[in-house]
């Protein structure tokens, strides 16, 4: 896990730093709003906890243009107000949870993991929900079912891997190379024939019986899908 930590308090920022490395997390600490803008483009947190009160630009203002952009990664507010419309303000930029200081260090890293965990839960469902179509091919990733023309095909959980990266790629070719590290692992000898056998298999159940030729050999480079 990896958490951005912006807080113009350098001993609190050090202290939270310090707690959440202890606490087998990886943090990072910065000190203005206008700095945390900028690197939150550039990189992925699984946390952000941010200060309301920061030079440059204030939490709200960073949380709010934040949102335009990225509307996944938890923020955690901390405030030394604990009015209510300190709050709802907040809220409406974009965060995700509220800590008034003082506080425990204990709750801050609670607090942390319980929203990492509902975010990685949240988008675990979204998965599970979500459909890929290639041509008339669909493919339900949190049931791992594969249709084609509305028939149910069953493939091995190795057939289905290489479908997979060949559907990710949208068309463009993977090459063998790229398609043994993704599913075997760099381990695995890449001058085997296990992978033009795979793809057989797939073109048996998937292309043959339906007259398509969707996948196909780029010779020399590897293999794409090509939909009509």
């Amino acid at each position: 896990m990896k958490v951005l930590i912006v807080e113009d308090d350098a001993t609190l920022s050090k202290n939270i730093t310090r707690a959440l490395i202890a606490d087998g997390i990886n943090a990072e600490g910065i000190f203005d709003g206008l700095l945390a803008e900028r690197i939150l483009k550039k990189e992925h947190f699984d946390c952000v906890v941010m200060d309301v009160n920061l030079p440059g630009k204030n939490g709200f203002e960073v949380c709010k243009a934040f949102r335009n952009f990225n509307t996944e990664t938890p923020v955690l507010m901390l405030t030394a107000f604990s009015e209510l419309d300190d709050k709802v303000k907040g809220y409406d930029c974009g965060a995700d949870d509220y800590l008034t200081k003082p506080f425990y260090l204990r709750e801050l890293i609670l607090r942390i993991n319980a929203l990492i965990k509902r975010t990685k839960n949240q988008g675990a469902a979204a998965k599970a929900n979500e459909v890929v179509t290639v041509d008339d091919i669909v493919i339900q990733p949190g049931t791992k079912k594969v249709f084609r023309q509305g028939q149910e095909i069953t493939l091995t959980r190795r057939e289905y891997q290489v479908l997979m990266k060949l559907c990710g790629q949208k068309g463009e070719v993977v090459s063998k190379n790229d398609l043994v590290r993704e599913i075997w692992g760099t381990s695995f000898d890449a001058n085997t024939n296990t992978i033009e056998v795979y793809v057989n298999f797939l073109r048996n159940k998937l292309d043959k019986p339906f007259g398509k030729n969707t996948i196909r050999t780029k010779i020399g480079y590897g293999y794409y899908l090509e939909t009509e």
